[in-house]
């Protein structure tokens, strides 16, 4: 212990915080979260159709799912057919839009039945599919 004039006792070991471990979990949150986005992008687990080619859009518009087992949502929370557009009328903006999410194995008659809801009550369908992998053309 080495005599310190100013205070006239010893030095003390300063209390330093390690920051290390707090960076190595904040960047191993980081990463789970990188992760994981896309599958936070919609809650519900929908396989829809694939086509030739998809429509890329940006505007915001709440979504109508279908579950395979034929479960309807909007957004993610479960709503009666006979409730839809109720429950969807204070979430649409001045376009008057909604995304249809169809899982793909759900019989064509349903999602009809959710169409035709959704046209009663004057709202543009936008169905929403997947592209199709295609292998790149070879010149």
């Amino acid at each position: 212990m080495a005599f310190n004039p100013r205070s006239g006792r010893g030095d003390s070991s300063m209390a330093e915080i390690n920051i290390t471990p707090f960076v190595d979990v904040v960047l191993v949150l980081l990463i789970i979260f990188m992760l994981t986005a896309h599958v936070m992008e919609y809650g519900i687990e929908v396989d829809v159709p694939k086509t030739k080619e998809v429509a890329s859009t940006t505007r915001e518009m709440p979504v109508v799912n279908v579950t395979p087992k034929g479960g309807l949502y909007v957004n993610a929370d479960p709503v009666n057919i006979n409730n839809l557009v109720k429950r969807l009328e204070p979430l649409l903006g001045s376009s008057r839009g909604a995304y249809l999410r169809v899982d793909k194995d759900v019989p064509w008659e349903t999602a009809v039945q959710v169409m035709a809801e959704l046209g009663r009550a004057k709202v543009q369908v936008n169905v929403v599919s997947q592209p199709l992998e295609q292998a790149p053309v070879r010149k």
